[in-house]
């Protein structure tokens, strides 16, 4: 096999002596990894020149929260607060399964939107209604395969009846409704920990070691505990990621007190030892600074979802609190029906912007280098690959990203990773690359025919919408209960507030 030599390109390396300030650099790849970085280094025989001059060169993007599955509802839904949107995008009742074909169709989609922006390892959080199998586990594993990406990728877990993971909402559904929903089958945690060790054994380390598995309980207050603790126990087993939703919402912090007798949902996680350096919590806003704390010392990551927070009401994570509790960030896009894309630059100048207009303090405000590394060795960290991926250091598997600086997004150049951030949008990436292997080349993937994937894809949405608005029919039934939900829990007093405006509006104050 020959080399691969990237001579004179600027390059954010994200190591300790660079970090994200661009230093000219020439990269040599071999067998999938870098291993020589430096300047003016030799040709060696056979090796493919690459002339990096005006080009920008950066680790690969790792997107730390993801849902493929959503693809399919990408634009379909807005103005919905996150417990009343999972009733459609995730439905409660009526789901038939999702054929393996589909899946893979679905995932190929989201795959190559997410590659042509950069992203070269995905924390893919799959979940299927109204359950996943192995074999559609295999479709996605094979779609990834095919493509050329890296990805974790989980088999989510939801094994409490839904009406019973959400407060007051029992009461007011109609007792048919209620009696429907608990007698939707559930997965006990020894079912879903063999089903684990089974999809570890087929698919953890394949496709070269691009494709591993991973855990995915829900959410605290989704699954029970033996699930959460055995989880925890199991990724320790194959030093695998453990991905757990975890006080996305206000309604969230209120359930924590609801369910755990006061308990945050943290404190709960904590407390049955469920929380470990591999396990990442998505999206952890409504956490109080002792919950931090407690993240902090399990060295468990967060995964700051920005639009998608943005999009659902959801809130604005503490991301100065979280660091100066020295927490790990990585970034995602979480699916794209709650953010309707799987594209990681929007979320890294979201991200950089958001936190700006949360104090007066500038020197508290997001930074280019805070979110070039939660989009890198942050998001690789919490994946747990961060001694293979998410820096360009000799040793580590060559992912990377090379944009054209001669485009108008990088124009003045000034900063180069200032333009990255604030400026460019992945219109000016040239050429992505994952275990040294070509991947995109000027807009173009490589590996697979997307105009054939897109063509097969549109010809299967006629029906894949006609099932959706089918759905939509079946679980309106349960949206009145829901909004009131929403309504009450909006209105009870929690410990932090992670909404912009004025709690007093809206919080019920006691007569």
């Amino acid at each position: 096999m020959t080399g691969t030599l990237i001579r004179g390109a600027q390059v954010i390396t994200m190591d300790a002596a660079t970090g994200s300030t661009p230093a000219s650099r020439d990269i040599r790849i071999d067998g999938g990894v870098f291993t020589e970085i430096g300047t003016d280094l030799a040709p060696q025989p056979g090796d493919e020149i690459i002339d990096g001059t005006g080009m920008l060169v950066t680790p690969g993007f790792v997107n730390a929260h993801t849902h493929s599955w959503e693809y399919l509802y990408k634009g379909r839904y807005d103005n919905m607060p996150l417990e009343l949107w999972m009733l459609y995008a995730y439905p409660i009742l009526g789901g038939t399964p999702t054929s393996p074909d589909i899946v893979r169709l679905r995932t190929l989609m989201f795959a190559m939107e997410s590659m042509k922006n950069g992203v070269t390892t995905l924390v893919d959080d799959v979940l299927e209604t109204p359950g996943q199998d192995l074999d559609q586990l295999a479709a996605v594993a094979g779609a990834y395969e095919s493509i050329g990406i890296r990805a974790n990728v989980s088999g989510h877990i939801i094994n409490r009846p839904f009406v019973d993971t959400l407060p007051f909402v029992a009461d007011w559904l109609p007792d048919d409704l209620v009696r429907q929903v608990r007698a939707q089958p559930v997965l006990s945690a020894d079912e879903y920990l063999d089903y684990s060790r089974t999809a570890f054994e087929r698919h953890h380390g394949t496709a070269g070691g691009r494709v591993r598995y991973m855990l995915a309980p829900s959410g605290p207050q989704r699954c029970t505990d033996d699930l959460l603790v055995g989880a925890t126990e199991l990724a320790a087993e194959y030093d695998a990621e453990v991905h757990i939703h975890v006080l996305e919402t206000r309604t969230q912090a209120v359930t924590g007190d609801e369910l755990y007798g006061g308990q945050t949902l943290v404190e709960h996680l904590d407390g049955i030892g469920a929380m470990s350096e591999r396990t990442t919590f998505a999206h952890g806003i409504w956490v109080t600074d002792e919950d931090i704390e407690r993240i902090a010392r399990r060295g468990t990551s967060v995964s700051h979802n920005a639009i998608s927070n943005l999009k659902l009401g959801s809130g604005v994570l503490p991301w100065r609190r979280y660091h100066d509790a020295g927490v790990n960030l990585g970034l995602g896009t979480d699916g794209c029906s709650s953010s309707d894309t799987p594209r990681l630059m929007e979320v890294m100048k979201t991200a950089a912007l958001l936190h700006k207009v949360t104090e007066p303090d500038l020197t508290r405000w997001s930074t280019v280098d805070e979110v070039l590394r939660a989009a890198t060795i942050g998001g690789a960290r919490s994946a747990v690959l961060d001694s293979s991926v998410g820096s360009i250091e000799v040793g580590k598997r060559a992912d990377l990203v090379m944009f054209d600086t001669e485009t108008l997004a990088f124009l003045p150049t000034n900063k180069l990773e200032n333009h990255l951030v604030y400026s460019e949008n992945g219109s000016s990436i040239v050429r992505v690359m994952v275990d040294g292997v070509t991947t995109v080349l000027d807009g173009r993937l490589t590996l697979i025919d997307e105009d054939a994937v897109i063509a097969s894809f549109r010809a299967e949405m006629p029906g894949i919408r006609e099932e959706q608005d089918r759905l939509d029919r079946v679980n309106d039934a349960f949206a009145p209960a829901f909004s009131r939900m929403y309504e009450q829990a909006s209105g009870l007093p929690t410990a932090v507030n992670r909404w912009t405006g004025d709690e007093r509006t809206w919080v019920h104050q006691p007569a």
